[in-house]
């Protein structure tokens, strides 16, 4: 039998979810208040900001796999949360590389997103993303349409093909495993989707157009007198 919540455990899953989601940020806090955070608690705090979007980036993208193996449909309850956490901390993370890290200089900002290529394509999948938060709301769904807001969302694949070669650009090469770990996993989470795509297509496919071959009448070599 598939497990499905009851909406008062549905609503005690989405709080659980978003207590756990709190305790990446919280952990930054506790290190940057204790000095915990190494020589460079500025690029410790930007860089953790930036994986933990990652994962819940990622974590978005496999709900879908996740609901289709198991039959839990409620787990779609789920995304939206984990969309707008991956937001948040995206947020976060590009808000401390502003203040700590660029103290507010435009001009140094805009030199950052043309001449470093990691910065330019973790700049672009952040605002490709701002787009998706403002119509995560079912006021947003109904505003656009079914159709049009799907179509919208579904530049998440991109997003996350950025986010996870703005990672492989940022780290340096003795540094490649676990970028190259969230590279694989994309691959999979994209691999799956296209598999989907393609096996819908050949369902709903309509089959073409034959002439049925005409029914072959038996031949009567006798007739029965009654006939």
């Amino acid at each position: 039998m598939v497990y499905q919540p009851s909406p008062r455990q549905l609503s005690a899953l989405k709080a659980l979810l978003l207590a756990i989601s709190c305790i990446p940020l919280a952990h930054l806090g506790y290190g940057a208040w204790t000095d915990g955070l190494g020589a460079n608690p500025i690029e410790a705090i930007t860089r953790g900001l930036g994986i933990w979007a990652l994962n819940f980036l990622l974590l978005t993208l496999s709900v879908s796999p996740l609901r289709k193996l198991s039959g839990w449909h409620w787990l779609l309850r789920l995304r939206r949360q984990l969309g707008l956490t991956c937001f948040a901390y995206a947020l976060l993370h590009f808000l401390t590389y502003v203040w700590l890290d660029q103290f507010f200089d435009i001009t140094s900002m805009a030199k950052d997103v043309l001449k470093r290529p990691f910065i330019t394509v973790g700049f672009s999948a952040f605002v490709l993303l701002l787009p998706l938060a403002a119509t995560s709301s079912n006021w947003a769904i109904r505003q656009l349409g079914g159709a049009r807001w799907q179509q919208l969302h579904r530049s998440v694949y991109l997003i996350a093909i950025l986010a996870v070669a703005h990672y492989l650009w940022l780290v340096k090469r003795v540094a490649l495993l676990d970028p190259i770990i969230y590279a694989l996993i994309l691959t999979g989470l994209l691999g799956w989707r296209v598999l989907e795509r393609l096996r819908q297509y050949s369902r709903f496919r309509p089959l073409p157009n034959r002439r049925r071959p005409p029914l072959v009448q038996p031949v009567t070599f006798m007739q029965r007198p009654d006939q």
